[in-house]
């Protein structure tokens, strides 16, 4: 074999070159290979529940209004972790309106979660695993006809937790986007108000690994129908049924085998409440 000359080594460079930058992609490319492989699991659970509730709310000639309420949520059976007390929503409210056609709401609900049978003692005993943080944000245009009243809500959420979290498979603070469409009948002369709604809940910053298709997603499908029934000129009954298609994706990455595990949880929950409405 002959000795290469140094036209052969110059014309031989780009080769090498290309070998090289050959290994250090596929080296570059190791650890998505890592990621590459995902197991798969779809999890589907029915809930019956029942919801308890009262909002207090003074209102002022120039348009504000402050709110407080609470809600006890108890679901009679879930099929995933049996019937137990589910949450707490301690809210407030802060209410302007500008115009009679347009709302501003800004508030803060502090959330208790209940246990469920899947908890341990210690983690009923961290108030970081059990309490989580709400704020709000919210604009409502309306318009009333003769006999109906029909209404657009755009909300802004923001839940906040305190516990450790893998950044890969949760957010420490997540953010929702709720539109919400709805109707009431206005019947004169009768101190009942039929009422209608449909809101969808949107992800706005799921991780990545938690995304569909690479993207944010529908987490929450809601549908309300009840009666509100004015008791007295300050007081009124609000009897509802509600019902809910819920959807998330539970992510855990183990480390150590390098692998992605996506849970697919469908949840159908069947609500049946009534809240107790004072305004002054």
């Amino acid at each position: 074999m002959r000795p290469l000359t140094l036209t052969d080594r110059f014309t031989d460079r780009p080769l090498r070159c290309k070998t090289a930058i050959a290994v250090g992609l596929l080296l570059c490319a190791l650890p998505l290979f890592a990621w590459d492989y995902e197991s798969r699991e779809t999890v589907t659970g029915n809930v019956a529940q029942l919801r308890f509730g009262a909002t207090f709310t003074k209102k002022w000639h120039n348009g504000l209004q402050l709110g407080v309420s609470e809600d006890l949520w108890f679901d009679v059976y879930n099929s995933m972790v049996g019937a137990n007390f589910r949450k707490s929503y301690t809210t407030l409210d802060l209410g302007y309106k500008p115009i009679p056609y347009l709302k501003l709401n800004l508030g803060y609900t502090l959330k208790l979660l209940g246990p469920d049978s899947t908890w341990s003692e210690s983690k009923k005993a961290d108030a970081n695993e059990w309490v989580r943080h709400r704020a709000f944000f919210s604009v409502t245009g309306s318009y009333t006809f003769d006999y109906a009243k029909i209404y657009l809500r755009e909300r802004i959420q923001m839940d906040a937790r305190t516990d450790s979290v893998n950044a890969l498979e949760q957010n420490q603070i997540d953010w929702f986007l709720r539109s919400r469409v709805g109707a009431e009948a206005l019947i004169p002369g009768k101190p009942v108000k039929p009422y209608l709604w449909v809101e969808l809940v949107n992800t706005l910053n799921a991780p990545e690994y938690q995304q569909k298709n690479g993207h944010q997603f529908i987490c929450d499908v809601r549908t309300q129908a009840g009666v509100k029934w004015r008791v007295s000129r300050l007081s009124s009954l609000d009897f509802f049924y509600r019902f809910t298609y819920g959807y998330d994706r539970d992510i855990n990455i183990t480390k150590k085998k390098g692998y992605i595990q996506l849970t697919e949880e469908t949840q159908y929950m069947h609500t049946v409440g009534v809240k107790y409405n004072l305004d002054w």
